[in-house]
């Protein structure tokens, strides 16, 4: 018979052992569901537009993380003209789709992002983005300043400089969110085949809507977009003024 202090010494190996091989297959499981992220410089490099795209939805926390993203991007006198419409559900897509020149990513991507300027936003937006801008330490001369500023500006643009303006602001929005799916290892493709009026209808957006860009978010299908390359430095940077090359 084994005595006291052998059962004892047995046991306590035992559990050692059974506790190892727990740590072990938790850490596979683990390693299995964590999500590696790129970086920015690898996401920059590796980027293409997909072509097709699997369908498989994206969770809620995810997508999220991306339209915070472009939450968070800077904006002329911060005021936030962007609005997104998020599209996922199938029937939706498929109508979005018909609006796009029937481009099937449309309907293949997990999710649509309908990136918008809103003209009238700014009217509505001031005093909210002021009074948030108080609250992070915005100087109450900076702010009465503004408001005059920004209406004396954003009231005299034409409809034409209207849409250039939000196409700026919207745009950089936009980047964000598709460099935050790329980090987090979806792919993506960033859209400006639409109609207009089409796109308007299916979404009922307000008369004050402008569509910028489409960016469709999910899973590659296939393979993916050759590399089409980019211009040498030297043909699109100049250093003071044109003509002169960067060194």
């Amino acid at each position: 018979m084994l005595s006291w202090e052998s059962f004892a010494v047995a046991f306590l190996l035992a559990v050692r052992l059974l506790s190892k091989k727990r740590s072990r297959r938790e850490s596979a499981m683990t390693a299995k569901t964590a999500k590696h992220e790129k970086t920015l410089s690898q996401t920059i490099r590796e980027r293409r537009a997909t072509p097709s795209f699997d369908g498989a939805p994206i969770p809620p926390e995810d997508l999220r993380r991306i339209i915070e993203a472009g939450l968070s991007a800077p904006s002329g006198y911060n005021m936030q003209p962007w609005r997104f419409i998020v599209v996922q559900g199938d029937e939706q897509k498929k109508r979005l789709r018909a609006a796009s020149y029937n481009q099937g990513k449309v309907e293949e991507a997990s999710a649509v992002i309908v990136a918008c300027g809103d003209a009238d936003g700014w009217r509505k937006d001031l005093e909210p983005m002021l009074s948030q801008g108080i609250e992070g330490g915005m100087p109450e001369g900076y702010a009465a300043q503004a408001r005059n500023s920004v209406p004396n500006y954003l009231s005299h643009f034409s409809t034409e400089e209207m849409h250039g303006w939000l196409n700026k602001n919207v745009m950089i929005a936009l980047t964000h969110m598709m460099l935050m799916a790329e980090v987090m290892g979806y792919d993506t493709a960033p859209m400006e085949g639409f109609e207009q009026q089409k796109v308007h209808e299916v979404l009922l957006l307000p008369l004050s809507y402008w569509v910028v860009a489409l960016l469709a978010v999910g899973h590659l299908k296939g393979p993916d977009k050759f590399n089409g390359g980019r211009f040498d430095m030297r043909h699109t940077v100049f250093a003071e003024e044109f003509g002169k090359p960067l060194k």
